[in-house]
């Protein structure tokens, strides 16, 4: 691929940028389709791939080979960056759904609690009050709850995202992420997840698979995969409580 970019490349730039679009498109669709595991149903594909593909112009337009990246990393990253500011700009996720995620997050914490396990769906749903069907449909609704922008530090009469997460004045996330004990803490919490739900994180965050693939590889439906995901980041979330 390296050769054909260097074809169509100029000192202003990427110069055919129909040449660009056509070359780097299954990027962008292999991108959007990956994003939509963590994003709510409400959230349709071909809005992701058409910003990210004004994110791939953008990228043709700027990219300098003199930086030393690959077009394909610096385009990946560009893209990326459309399609999120496409949801930023957008009421793709209702504050209701992301107060549903954080009833989750708490009954599953009380019940990992008292049992000292993973609970299962049912005894999820049962500390819930609600019907085992209902809760998947919580679980579905409320994907892409886990993703954090910047409206989620301000409070409109609800708790705020200092008080929900109990950050220390002085926290600096990578420095959460480099340290050893929350690396150790969070290894605990993937190994006790479930059986399911291990083996669908691994084959979406190291594998790289998206819904469908994902749910070809488990014999399940997408919107099965997206409620395993939903309820394994809360299951995570809740485990990591204090880091």
């Amino acid at each position: 691929m390296r050769s054909n970019v260097n074809a169509m490349y100029t000192a202003n730039g990427l110069s055919d940028k129909e040449q660009c679009l056509k070359e780097y498109a299954p990027l962008v669709k292999r991108i959007a389709h990956h994003m939509m595991v963590k994003l709510p149903s409400s959230v349709e594909v071909d809005d992701i791939i058409q910003a990210g593909m004004i994110g791939l112009l953008d990228a043709a337009g700027r990219y300098d080979e003199l930086r030393g990246a690959q077009f394909e990393t610096y385009a990946a990253q560009r893209i990326r960056g459309a399609m999120l500011d496409e949801l930023r700009g957008a009421d793709w996720l209702p504050r209701s759904l992301r107060r549903d995620m954080r009833r989750i997050e708490a009954a599953i914490h009380r019940l990992q609690q008292m049992f000292g396990r993973a609970p299962a769906e049912s005894e999820v749903a049962k500390e819930l009050g609600v019907s085992l069907a209902e809760y998947q449909q919580m679980l579905l609704e409320a994907r892409g709850a886990q993703l954090v922008y910047y409206e989620d530090f301000h409070s409109d009469g609800d708790e705020d995202f200092f008080d929900r997460h109990e950050f220390d004045g002085a926290a600096n996330p990578m420095a959460m992420l480099q340290d050893g004990r929350f690396r150790s803490a969070l290894v605990r919490a993937i190994d006790a997840l479930p059986e399911r739900e291990r083996l669908m994180m691994a084959l979406h965050y190291e594998q790289d698979l998206n819904l469908r693939e994902i749910g070809e590889v488990m014999g399940v439906s997408e919107s099965r995969v997206c409620q395993l995901h939903s309820q394994a980041v809360a299951r995570l979330r809740s485990g990591l409580k204090g880091h």
